[in-house]
């Protein structure tokens, strides 16, 4: 079965939130062997949705749609819908009983605006989707050998209808060919780099085998895809070159499984019962949120200070003044201290700084905009890394972490041998 995935709505284009609904619907369906084959976003306009579902039913077996289902006039989905399919909108009484409650718990003694009727109307032809967390149900349709499913934009909402609703009925419709991936997270060397030193084994994978290189900042996780009737043929073979790659590239690996770099860190430091702690500039925080939003941080997170200031780095961190007037703020000689300072008032094993220029204003000659430097200090040594990343501030911000991340981690396995 292959899927297309569709999402409605101006504000996605314009760039006013992020489509989080199409990356954990793929997700999904790729753990129940459905391949996505093409992510659409479009706007809340009848010519783009008639379209897009045209083009979509010649590429897929599934279509996906979320977003456009609201009571305003702008919502246009069911409408055209309606026209596509060639099925009226009818009201479903049970629908509206489900608003009429919602409503009047929410507003109690007001009366219920004409336009959310709208949102119990449903397509004649289609097989509602009872939607128990919110007001617009989901529709099923099957028509022309593709099935249409439809859902509101609301993420939680979205969530509840494919798990209590869509992915039951879809078990009967999946086809027996299976899906296997094997994961692996390295970070340290480039794709090219990469790719250069896993040259011959890849050359020899079977047709079956395909594998993919999926870098970000400061990492690449390369993942090998099999597909076949018989899944524990295909895990067998597919771990075996897994293996192989794992061994050649043995100093960059972290980690075996679909996992986050910060996620890598947090089990691991967990498992050897090792405390961290961070004294932040100019990542301003996001390097200490970037481990803490990993369930299971508060084993291994000890604490996190935002060092703006100078007069912070000194007074709380213990930055000799004598350092800042010297060599500045963003210099080797201020992230030792840094590191230092926060290790003495926390109970961390390992401690990590960074205080950099991430622009757009600030630079100078001798310092110019994108110039960090990171200190990481464990139980016997500290560490300390110079870049020169020239980027916007974001950029600079999150190549920053990345790279704190990366000799945080190296130190770790450095002193753990």
């Amino acid at each position: 079965m292959k899927a297309e995935i569709i999402t409605i709505g101006d504000e996605i284009l314009l760039g006013q939130i992020v489509d989080s609904n199409s990356a954990w619907i793929g997700q999904q369906l790729d753990l129940k062997n459905i391949s996505v084959k093409q992510i659409t976003s479009i706007s809340d306009r009848k010519d783009a949705i008639y379209s897009s579902l045209k083009l979509a039913s010649n590429r897929a077996d599934l279509i996906i749609v979320t977003g456009g289902l609201g009571p305003t006039k702008d919502d246009v989905t069911k409408e055209t819908i309606s026209s596509y399919f060639q099925s009226p909108l009818v009201l479903d009484e049970k629908v509206l009983l489900h608003v009429k409650k919602i409503f009047s718990k929410n507003r109690p003694g007001q009366e219920i605006p004409t336009s959310n009727y709208a949102q119990a109307e449903v397509l004649a032809c289609a097989e509602v989707l009872f939607n128990d967390v919110g007001t617009a149900p989901g529709m099923w349709i099957e028509y022309e050998g593709k099935i249409y499913v439809f859902l509101p934009g609301v993420p939680f909402e979205m969530k509840f209808l494919m798990e209590q609703r869509v992915f039951p009925k879809l078990i009967d419709k999946i086809s027996s060919t299976k899906v296997y991936h094997a994961h692996i997270i390295t970070v340290g060397l480039g794709e090219s780099f990469l790719a250069e030193r896993i040259k011959d084994i890849e050359d020899r994978l079977p047709t079956h085998i395909k594998l993919a290189y999926l870098p970000k900042l400061g990492l690449v996780r390369l993942r090998l895809t099999s597909q076949g009737e018989d899944y524990d043929s295909l895990k067998k073979d597919t771990d075996l070159f897994a293996q192989e790659i794992i061994l050649r590239l043995q100093d960059y690996v972290v980690a075996d499984k679909d996992i986050s770099f910060e996620e890598v860190i947090v089990q691991t430091f967990a498992a050897n019962k090792l405390k961290v702690a961070f004294a932040e500039s100019c990542t301003g925080g996001n390097l200490a949120g970037a481990i803490t939003l990993v369930p299971g941080a508060s084993q291994i997170f000890d604490c996190g200070i935002i060092a703006y200031s100078n007069s912070i780095k000194t007074n709380i961190l213990g930055v000799e003044e004598s350092v800042l007037t010297e060599y500045g703020a963003v210099s080797e000689q201020t992230v030792i201290q840094m590191a230092a300072g926060i290790q003495k008032i926390s109970n961390a094993d390992y401690t990590v700084a960074t205080s950099g220029i991430a622009g757009p204003g600030g630079g100078t000659t001798e310092k110019p905009v994108g110039t960090v430097w990171i200190a990481v200090q464990g139980k016997y040594e500290v560490v300390t890394k110079k870049f020169e990343f020239r980027n916007d501030r974001r950029i600079n911000i999150e190549r920053t972490i990345a790279q704190a991340l990366i000799m945080l981690w190296k130190l770790f396995k450095k002193e753990l041998s």
